[in-house]
């Protein structure tokens, strides 16, 4: 019997791991791709190879399934670039490239791929001999669905990897079917680790919780909650984490740390005891490591052991799928009465800072204000819709002024300026059933306004409103403070457009709707939500109007 050609032996490998759409630029694995369209794998190609990872991360952060993305050896630079945010968020992403074979010899746009993807992957690997595919697509989707997953690479020999698609391929080519989804694996909490982590939690006077990537990546939603409400215990998350509770629930404090709204990080810095659930606690979510305070005793959980502990040093471990050891602990306490003072105390603070919003988000101001956009947007969002925001200022407006309950879901860029609208088309592919909407500031959407014939092409409904102020805001106190007095043209650093985006996305086949009345913001969206094709909402707002800042504390003020 002949063995497979490669091309098919990829093919039938991505499609047993449950992969259902691949992203891609032309020209790589064209034959494998000829062979995904008989096994129902939707091929999208995109119009640059960092959409295209954006497309496959928004994939896998919506669905939980590994990302995949395709790109030839002249790409791979591109690529790898892209997969920086998948990196920092920690999203499975199985990303394949070209390689010439020719190395040290000047090859036409040849350049050593494993160093530009170093930095970006928890695994990556040279595929030089055909029959060392199998083993190795093996193992990348195993790093890809780790305790911590990350993004990984497959260098395939030949410009468009032609020198494992063609040869036929006798290796075993099986595949495990549960490396194609996160998490993988769901590791019980050992008892010797539940019992003191109790006893700390137990002790505690104020008790929060800070719930981060992990717990949402876990499903924890309903563990978390019955466990918040058992420990009376208020509850903030990181961004990535944002939605994990219904945000208007009674212990549900905010997002915390430098994009969070002002009551959050008052309250976890005030606790003397904190619960951080699936968080690794970096510079953003911690206010630079100032919440928690310094020496807050912390119960953390994770399902990465190597993660604990690594940025507060007083901290007890409980390494487990943040589920199972959420679970595990509502059992311990179940029964057990808890003083709930710091649980309304909390819930005061935070009803005092939605007082003080109020104005701003039913303020009928023009140009219109991006708090009374988040709020139109919060009413008008079906109840199992996926909200995508970009980076910078659109993180901040989503995650302070836009309210969530699951199933609703929220997926932000790590950092990257521009994900959101490429990561929304690959939202919809994962979930087609349901409504997507991104929320892009128009700095963002520059990055990537070709993939708007993507979308046009898909042909499946989704909604991008642009945040469009014809600049960048949220740098523009920053600029204005360093000119000074001093004569120029600071606008220069940071001011651009004025573009009409809805006569864009007209041109590129794609509705477009342009928005300068507050009050016109909640028909367009009703509009665009039901319309059955992408549609782009572009609202004139303010530049002046300041994102909410965080909290300090006083001592560092």
């Amino acid at each position: 019997m002949t063995a497979p050609a490669g091309a098919s032996v990829i093919a039938q490998m991505l499609a047993g791991y449950g992969v259902t759409h691949v992203f891609f630029v032309d020209a790589v694995l064209r034959r494998t791709l000829i062979e995904l369209e008989a096994l129902g794998v939707r091929r999208v190609l995109a119009h640059s190879e960092k959409a295209a990872v954006y497309m496959a991360d928004g994939y896998a952060r919506a669905s939980g399934r590994v990302g995949v993305c395709f790109a030839q050896s002249v790409g791979a630079a591109n690529l790898a670039a892209g997969l920086q945010d998948a990196y920092l968020h920690r999203a499975p992403i199985v990303a394949l490239t070209g390689r010439k074979a020719a190395q040290s010899r000047n090859a036409y746009q040849e350049i050593a791929h494993g160093p530009l993807f170093a930095a970006v992957t928890s695994f990556a690997e040279r595929v030089d001999a055909p029959d060392d595919l199998p083993r190795l697509l093996r193992q990348a989707f195993r790093a890809a669905t780790g305790p911590t997953p990350r993004p990984v690479h497959l260098d395939l020999l030949g410009l468009q990897a032609e020198g494992i698609e063609v040869p036929e391929i006798a290796a075993d080519a099986s595949v495990e079917p549960r490396h194609g989804a996160v998490p993988a694996y769901r590791a019980p909490p050992d008892p010797a680790d539940l019992a003191p982590a109790a006893s700390v939690l137990a002790a505690g006077q104020r008790v929060a919780i800070v719930a981060g990537a992990g717990a949402t990546l876990s499903g924890a939603e309903e563990a978390l909650l019955r466990l918040a409400r058992i420990l009376a215990a208020p509850v903030a998350t990181s961004l990535g984490a944002r939605g994990i509770i219904d945000t208007r629930d009674p212990l549900s404090v905010g997002t915390v740390g430098s994009y969070g709204a002002p009551p959050a990080n008052e309250i976890v810095h005030a606790a003397d005891c904190v619960l951080v659930v699936g968080s690794h606690l970096g510079d953003q979510p911690t206010l630079d490591w100032r919440v928690p305070a310094p020496g807050t005793r912390i119960v953390q959980i994770d399902a990465d052991p190597a993660e604990i502990g690594r940025n507060y040093p007083n901290t007890l471990p409980l390494p487990a799928d943040p589920r199972a050891a959420l679970e595990a602990l509502a059992e311990m306490f179940a029964g057990t009465p808890r003083d709930a003072g710091f649980a309304r105390w909390a819930a005061e603070r935070v009803a005092t800072w939605r007082a003080a919003m109020a104005p701003h988000v039913a303020s009928d101001a023009m140009p219109i204000r991006p708090d009374r956009l988040c709020a139109e947007i919060t009413e008008a969002l079906p109840k199992d819709a996926i909200l995508v925001a970009d980076t910078g200022y659109s993180g901040i407006w989503t995650a302070t002024c836009i309210d969530l309950a699951p199933p609703q879901t929220y997926l932000r860029a790590a950092g990257s300026l521009g994900w959101s609208f490429p990561a929304a088309i690959g939202a919809k592919c994962a979930c087609p059933d349901r409504p997507v909407l991104c929320f892009s500031g128009d700095g963002a959407i520059y990055y990537h306004l070709p993939e708007l014939e993507t979308a046009r092409r898909l042909g499946r409904p989704l909604v991008l409103v642009i945040n469009n102020n014809s600049g960048f805001g949220q740098g523009l106190p920053n600029v204005r403070r360093l000119q000074g007095n001093r004569p120029g043209h600071f606008e220069e650093i940071i001011r651009f457009g004025p573009t009409d985006f809805a006569r864009v996305a007209e041109a590129f086949g794609v509705r477009g709707i342009r928005v300068e009345d507050p009050a016109a913001i909640a028909p367009a969206l009703c509009d665009a939500l039901a319309h059955p094709g992408p549609v782009v909402v572009d609202v004139a707002t303010d530049i002046e109007t300041r994102a909410p800042e965080p909290w300090i504390p006083e001592e560092q003020r």
